[in-house]
């Protein structure tokens, strides 16, 4: 009986410096997923938990943000200001989608940003992308200063989809993906501002990867919303 108790007295210390090693790693493996600057999903981890969403709910939006003027910020105001209007995107992406539950977002990379996120119905979707560009374009405080950069988002919508595409499972994200490219491109050639082509069934307009409006692609007309 003495043996058996000066074995487990001996195995506690083990097994809890086992379950606090399994915490670290988990939180390092988790921490390995997100972008170090903004706190966002990167982008394969997204794409996994985008697939999801679709997979879940009968009605998700894809979002593409594109930040207008990022350059002209770091060229003017430094690096460290560029970094600064990255964790305030991401800030405001958080904030504006944290009443939408299952929203998924993340830093593509760059100033480029995505978020996949369930709706009860299309009807809702011209408010959200207008709550989301004043979000992203609202002033943000950087030493001292206050200082802004713009916004193009492009939306799809998955019950634009054909329903062989939306059956597909993981191969409606990419597809979804592109159409808010091709949506998002659309509104910076405007100016910025958001966009959401709401025309079901309409055919992607890009080829080899590159974004309508480049060399080697053709682009039918995009409905800019209002």
């Amino acid at each position: 009986m003495n043996d058996l108790l000066t074995i487990v007295s001996a195995a506690g210390p083990l097994a809890g410096g086992w379950s606090v090693h399994g915490l670290w790693m988990r939180r390092r493996l988790s921490a390995a997923r997100r972008d170090p600057l903004s706190g966002l999903w990167t982008r394969a981890p997204f794409e996994r938990r985008a697939a999801r969403v679709l997979a879940r709910h009968q009605q998700v939006v894809v979002v593409l943000v594109d930040l207008d003027g990022f350059k002209a910020l770091n060229d003017t105001f430094g690096h460290a200001a560029g970094d600064a209007a990255i964790r305030a995107t991401a800030a405001s992406l958080n904030d504006a989608l944290s009443g939408q539950r299952g929203a998924v977002v993340a830093r593509l990379g760059g100033d480029e940003f995505a978020a996949a996120v369930p709706l009860p119905d299309s009807f809702t979707l011209p408010w959200l992308l207008r709550g989301l560009h004043g979000a992203l374009t609202a002033p943000f405080r950087h030493a001292g200063r206050d200082l802004t950069v713009g916004a193009s988002i492009g939306a799809a919508l998955s019950s634009d989809l054909s329903p062989d595409t939306r059956r597909a499972g993981p191969e409606a994200l990419p597809v979804l993906l592109r159409l808010a490219d091709e949506a998002m491109y659309a509104a910076k050639r405007a100016g910025g501002g958001w966009n959401y082509p709401a025309a079901t069934g309409r055919r992607c307009a890009t080829a080899a990867g590159r974004r309508a409006g480049r060399p080697g692609t053709h682009a039918p007309h995009h409905e800019e919303a209002a």
